[in-house]
């Protein structure tokens, strides 16, 4: 090495010499002959022997050439020692170049004039950065605002402003560190005694950016590839979302499929093609043979294979629950004890609505597995049947019951006149007659507000024709107690009944035909 670089390798030992040796020894040798007159240098010769070379000038031998030397370089000993020689020479003339009195003092008047800009480059950054310090404070309240979340503030102002300071600070120190490091480069590499420190400071910089610049246009090839392959990915999305989004409006029909399956049908097979995409990339990525890169993977994919057992299962339930059908957002449903509209339905949760705006999150997985009960999917064609019974006494004709029932399903808001509400004879009680209201509605998401209103209208209808309900029991002894019809319903001349107590004339009492004597 001669000024901290290579001239020629020396790969083979000469006895007990190392290639290290050897090689240290030619250094010294050179640099001892850079100190010689130039007719010293001028006169580096070669001399042949029977199995080895010399490369010598006056009586010091520099370096032997041997038979190992020359097939280890594959060519001539000769022809080598010939290219030594002169490599030996060119090496010396540098090295005596570079000590001389006219080089040193080029050294020094680049050194001041690099010292003199980098000062001027320092104070320029003395003055510029401090400005732009106050600018930033400036701009406080003006250009720089809180970040608010509505009324939460989530960065104060302030806190953006000493930031911004900080990275402004932050990268005055990093130029004059970057300054600092290249002037001592620059200032080591105008003398011959530290240029082998300029080339190692400057190697421990640029090694890595060559050594980057390198990788990344070898991996060029690959870059074209990966951009190929993501661009196709790209737009056969974009083609199947176009597909899908036809089928949900229904300018593309199927037979079997449903427009409501397009979106999940959709994001299914994004994934599909994400994945293949990732799996087509993945050996074209930087580093992706690497043991490390390739150890991270398989550790992610154990936490996660790990971790998402039971999200597994909900995306699973998530997608069977989709091709069922089993309800749609917006159905009245009951799924265990919940009874709500349902408001969401993702791969994982579905969210259902009570009537009191209570909002319950279920997971899929034990929706699955819990019998659905949907009010809402027959109700769009053939309308939801409710139901709802009363007990009346035998005393009332079943044919007035029924049409009292029919007439309050009649006057209630949502229940449909076609199909006609009927009414069922459930049983045959001990003391009344079970009789069941079936009336039809579309609005099954309605269906308390219905029942309330249905309710009230059977009351009314039955008191206005002075039937009574005996729901669902009731028992009365009439000693005089009012009837359990609404008083405004009853007749002016209404009496409550009671026990019928009459005198009895003892000579009318006759027993087989014989008046009874006291």
């Amino acid at each position: 090495m001669v000024n901290g670089k290579p001239i020629f390798y020396v790969r083979e030992r000469v006895f007990s010499f190392s290639p290290e040796d050897r090689a240290r020894v030619i250094e010294e040798k050179i640099r001892k002959l850079a100190k010689e007159s130039p007719a010293q240098i001028q006169g580096i010769t070669v001399a042949n022997a029977e199995t080895t070379t010399e490369i010598v000038s006056g009586e010091m031998v520099i370096m032997t050439v041997t038979e190992r030397d020359a097939a280890a370089a594959g060519r001539p000993r000769q022809e080598l020692a010939a290219e030594y020689a002169q490599t030996i020479r060119s090496a010396a003339e540098s090295l005596r170049r570079e000590f001389s009195l006219r080089t040193i003092s080029l050294g020094l008047l680049w050194a001041a004039l690099a010292t003199v800009v980098f000062v001027l480059i320092l104070k320029l950054i003395g003055i510029l950065f401090p400005k732009l310090y106050a600018k930033i404070r400036s701009w406080h309240g003006k250009y720089i605002r809180s970040i608010r979340l509505q009324r939460l503030e989530l960065l104060p102002a302030e806190r953006i402003t000493n930031l911004l300071l900080l990275l402004a600070r932050g990268a005055r120190f990093v130029l004059v560190f970057v300054l600092v490091y290249f002037y001592i480069s620059l200032v080591f590499s105008f003398f011959p005694w530290t240029r082998g420190y300029a080339s190692v400071l400057l190697g421990y910089v640029l090694y890595p950016v060559r050594t980057v610049a390198a990788e990344i246009a070898a991996y060029l090839p690959n870059v074209f590839f990966v951009a190929v392959i993501l661009l196709v990915a790209y737009y056969a999305i974009k083609m199947v979302k176009f597909f899908f989004t036809e089928i949900r409006k229904g300018t593309i029909s199927l037979p079997g499929f449903y427009p409501d399956w397009a979106q999940p049908t959709y994001n299914i097979a994004r994934f599909l093609i994400i994945a293949f995409t990732g799996v087509i990339v993945f050996p074209y990525l930087p580093g992706s043979k690497s043991p490390a890169f390739q150890g991270v993977s398989i550790f992610l994919g154990l936490l996660f294979s790990l971790g998402s057992s039971s999200a597994i299962a909900n995306m699973v339930a998530g997608l069977v629950l989709t091709y069922t059908r089993a309800f749609q957002v917006g159905d009245r449903v009951k799924v265990g004890d919940a009874i709500g509209d349902v408001t969401e339905k993702t791969l994982l949760v579905t969210r259902i609505r009570t009537i009191k705006n209570v909002d319950i999150s279920i997971p899929n997985s034990m929706v699955l597995s819990s019998h659905i009960i949907n009010f809402s999917s027959s109700a769009r064609e053939t309308g939801l049947i409710l139901h709802t019974s009363v007990s009346i006494g035998y005393d009332a004709p079943w044919e007035t019951v029924h049409q009292l029932l029919i007439d309050a399903a009649g006057n209630t808001e949502h229940i449909l006149n076609e199909p006609q509400p009927f009414v069922l004879q459930t049983s045959l009680d001990d003391f009344y007659v079970t009789y069941e209201l079936n009336a039809f509605t579309d609005q099954p998401n309605r269906m308390a507000t219905i029942y309330s209103e249905l309710h009230q209208n059977i009351q009314n209808k039955f008191n206005q024709a002075g039937v009574e309900i005996m729901s669902p029991h009731y028992t009365s002894i009439r000693d005089g107690n009012q009837t359990t019809v609404p008083e405004n319903y009853l007749p002016a001349t209404y009496q409550s009944p009671a026990f019928r107590v009459l005198r009895v004339d003892p000579s009318t009492i006759t027993r087989n035909g014989k008046e009874i004597k006291d």
